[in-house]
């Protein structure tokens, strides 16, 4: 009795094992992601200010954001980058400034 358990029991698990064979090498696709515009991405950023939300750490990038829009347009690139840095300077002004720079933009 024993013997015929451990018959079925070892062909139960050979039998699942059976089932695990890989089909062929899975294709790698890659995809690209849209570049967003930075003008956009800075009045979304003014916006977050504008509707009250802290500055925090996305304050580092603010050069980096203001030279991107100055690349497209040089104008609004040196009004956001003088907005900004009067942001990050007073964070507490971030509100009005932020709703100020939107209407310039």
């Amino acid at each position: 009795m024993k013997q015929i358990l451990l018959a079925a029991a070892v062909a139960a698990a050979l039998s699942g094992f059976a089932g695990c064979q890989q089909s062929g090498t899975p294709t790698v696709e890659t995809f690209e992601a849209p570049v967003q515009d930075a003008l956009v991405e800075a009045k979304t950023v003014l916006q977050r200010y504008a509707d009250g939300s802290p500055v925090t750490s996305e304050a580092e990038g603010f050069a980096n954001l203001a030279q991107r829009v100055k690349e497209k347009d040089p104008a609004k690139g040196e009004i956001l980058d003088k907005g900004l840095a009067e942001i990050k300077a007073n964070p507490n002004i971030a509100k009005a400034k932020a709703a100020e720079l939107l209407k310039k933009l």
